[in-house]
């Protein structure tokens, strides 16, 4: 599974790619899903109350938002990983203004090559960043690799309504204006038109729940939210062995 032809999805592209909109990235994703992806990131956090994760990682953490959002679950610590480092810098203060800097680190990583042997963690969180995987069941692979026995995948993503006329409205905006606005704002045209490309290409529903459980994932679920726009997948690492591995 790779992002699409039109694209390069090599490393250094998705990086320089986003060091380009780093500065606005955190304006236009409120301002093009009207605040509404606050919701998201918090509903998704939810998916995780009831195991209290006390060690989570977050992937493609970019400037940091759903690890923001993950301490509401008052974990030990959160640890996010990115590939881009103006998005990283930006994450870092954010976190600082906000007082988090106890519970939250960010560090550069790759999600392909998670940079931790054994299983310390006990959540692995990923939010709008899967489909720029280069090969999506690599990165779910690895956060399985450095999960315990039990712990917990959430995944948050866009989707594409299933209803007719709502899809219709929803693909003209995606296609249309959302890169009209991007480009005008972040002065970058190919990395919001890179959005839609890769939301359109990327596998939802049971093509992704499939992905999962390829990598080992059971007890997979998706829960969808606003008419389809986003949705949340769950799944759980098989406890059949002991957990190795020390807290980073």
């Amino acid at each position: 599974m790779r992002a699409p032809r039109r694209f390069r999805s090599d490393r250094e592209y998705v990086r320089t790619l986003f060091d380009a909109i780093a500065y606005r990235y955190d304006l236009l994703n409120h301002l093009l899903s009207g605040g509404i992806d606050l919701y998201w990131r918090r509903r998704a956090v939810e998916e995780l109350r009831e195991a209290s994760p006390r060690r989570i990682l977050d992937v493609a953490t970019g400037t940091g938002d759903f690890a923001i959002a993950a301490c509401r679950l008052h974990p030990e610590r959160i640890i996010g990983i990115d590939i881009s480092q103006k998005m990283l810098a930006i994450g870092r203060a954010k976190i600082l203004r906000r007082g988090l800097g106890g519970t939250v680190e960010l560090r550069s990583g790759d999600a392909e090559q998670i940079p931790w042997e054994g299983e310390p963690f006990d959540a692995a969180i990923v939010a709008f960043g899967a489909r720029n995987f280069q090969h999506l069941e690599i990165g779910l692979s690895e956060m399985h690799r450095v999960l315990r026995p039990g712990g917990r995948i959430v995944v948050l993503e866009f989707s594409r309504p299933a209803h007719p006329l709502f899809r219709r409205v929803y693909l003209f905006y995606f296609k249309r204006v959302l890169p009209l606005i991007g480009r005008l704002i972040s002065r970058s045209s190919e990395a919001y038109a890179y959005l839609p490309e890769t939301v359109l290409h990327f596998p939802e529903g049971p093509a992704f729940l499939g992905a999962l459980r390829n990598v080992g994932f059971s007890h997979t679920g998706e829960r969808r939210l606003t008419f389809g726009i986003a949705t949340i997948y769950v799944g759980t690492k098989k406890n059949d062995q002991k957990p190795s591995g020390t807290p980073p």
